[in-house]
């Protein structure tokens, strides 16, 4: 996997499953959030926008089928099911349900993590996942080259200019808050303030766009982050 960190929510109830598939996940360079009950993992599935869920069937308070319905009527996110269940129809309801992939104990977390990077490709073709181009409008990325071109221009960007410009790029119209965006380039323990994201920005934006002041690529999210426009230039705002 790239640097580009994609969230995983994983909803389970079995405190050992959930944290043996979040540490394979996190090895891979997935985030990885973990919710033990259905109310949870709904709230959270909705207020974090993860870019796929892996969800139990068997879930106190609202079960993984009711929580694929009710997902799947709201948003595109991938979802994997995971349960000890083996009857056909389960996995049939699961699909009609619209869950993209089905799993079933006990299993391989490396070919769980698999699944995952499956269907993340399959999903978002785009992504920069494996290395493909990432491009919005005149802006494209190129991961392979290490390559940031504007109108074909080639772009000099620092290590972590690129790296910020990347992860925004991959998930254009998600919104990322700084500490989100600060692990990409500190570890945890390092006691780094997350105002240098804004400093990282405000150095990208005076590279990438044509009026720093107005910006078109890169939108702030008042109170919380930033996000990459999802059209491109064209719309969008400091």
């Amino acid at each position: 996997m790239s640097v580009l960190n994609p969230t995983v929510l994983i909803v389970e109830d079995d405190p050992n499953t959930a944290n043996l598939v979040a540490t394979y996940l996190q090895r891979e360079g997935f985030t990885a959030l973990i919710e033990n009950d259905g109310v949870a993992g709904l709230r959270t599935a909705r207020s974090q926008q993860p870019d796929l869920v892996i969800l139990d069937l068997m879930l106190p308070q609202i079960d993984g089928l009711e929580i694929c319905r009710r997902l799947r009527s709201e948003s595109e996110v991938p979802i994997l099911m995971l349960t000890a269940r083996e009857e056909e129809i389960d996995r049939v309801l699961g699909f009609s349900l619209g869950a993209d992939d089905y799993v079933v104990k006990p299993f391989s977390p490396r070919e769980l993590v698999e699944r995952v990077k499956a269907i993340l490709r399959r999903v978002h073709p785009s992504s920069g996942i494996d290395g493909q181009i990432l491009q919005q409008g005149a802006l494209t990325l190129d991961p392979r080259k290490h390559k940031v071109c504007l109108n074909g221009v080639a772009i000099n960007l620092t290590s972590s200019e690129y790296k910020l410009l990347q992860a925004l790029m991959v998930s254009p119209g998600r919104v990322y808050s700084r500490g989100e965006l600060l692990r990409h380039f500190y570890d945890h323990e390092e006691a780094v303030t997350e105002r240098v994201i804004d400093v990282h920005i405000n150095k990208l934006r005076q590279k990438i766009e044509s009026d720093p002041a107005h910006p078109l690529f890169i939108e702030t999210v008042r109170g919380f982050g930033y996000r990459f426009a999802e059209c491109g230039p064209g719309g969008g705002g400091g």
